[in-house]
């Protein structure tokens, strides 16, 4: 579950994230200024939706998983990631459980959210939006990318209040302030894509969307 778990809240961390509304005055850099922008655009979604991609290399063996599918969000702290491919797994928060099916697996695996917890787990605690991210990350780049339609904002920790994480690429569209691209780096040398498209601001979705509903034949496994 861990492993779906880091790919899942790879995307969108800054879904929900909290932004004080002086975090970047007017005398702080480009960077910092779009990135708050970006922060109180996402602070009045309620729920989103979007096609994912994603890309895991692994180094061991020198392949890089593939998969996709369809995300969905709603405040607070529900998310659904359904993975059509390469096979369907099912990684879901309903706001007190998380759950996660593998591909052709008789077992769901979950794990209670653990709100007081969520500080040490970044990006997790920022997904959720229990902290201020401008209080873990700084801006370190920004740039343009080709084609001047959108923008990547490279975001490293400060001090130690992220120690698992490298660095974060964000890629930003200039013009209604989307994330188009989350790229996590963890201090081990792992990566994890993940590009978004399609993605829906406040749709209306259905609320049993983030109900887990058991199968005939499918155990509920704890831990």
């Amino acid at each position: 579950m861990q492993t779906m778990a880091r790919a899942a809240v790879a995307a969108l961390f800054l879904f929900t994230a909290g932004f004080p509304p002086d975090a970047c005055g007017s005398g702080e850099g480009d960077g910092a200024n779009l990135l708050h922008r970006v922060a109180e655009k996402y602070s009045t979604v309620t729920t989103l939706s979007a096609t994912f991609r994603q890309e895991v290399p692994l180094q061991d063996v020198g392949i890089v998983r593939k998969a996709s599918g369809q995300v969905y969000f709603r405040r607070p702290l529900r998310m659904r990631w359904d993975y059509r491919t390469p096979g369907e797994q099912l990684f879901l928060a309903d706001g007190r459980y998380f759950y996660f099916r593998p591909p052709d697996s008789p077992r769901v695996f979950r794990r209670r959210i653990d709100e007081g917890g969520l500080g040490g787990k970044i990006p997790l605690l920022l997904l959720f939006g229990k902290g201020d991210i401008t209080e873990y990350f700084r801006v370190e780049e920004e740039k343009p990318l080709p084609g001047g339609k959108e923008t990547l904002l490279r975001l490293v920790p400060k001090g130690d209040g992220a120690p698992e994480v490298r660095r974060v690429d964000l890629v930003v569209d200039d013009t209604d302030l989307t994330i188009r691209q989350v790229h996590l780096y963890d201090r081990l040398g792992g990566a994890n894509h993940l590009y978004l498209d399609d993605i829906v601001v406040n749709p209306t979705l259905p609320p049993d969307l983030f109900r887990y509903r058991e199968a005939q034949g499918v155990e509920v496994v704890d831990g």
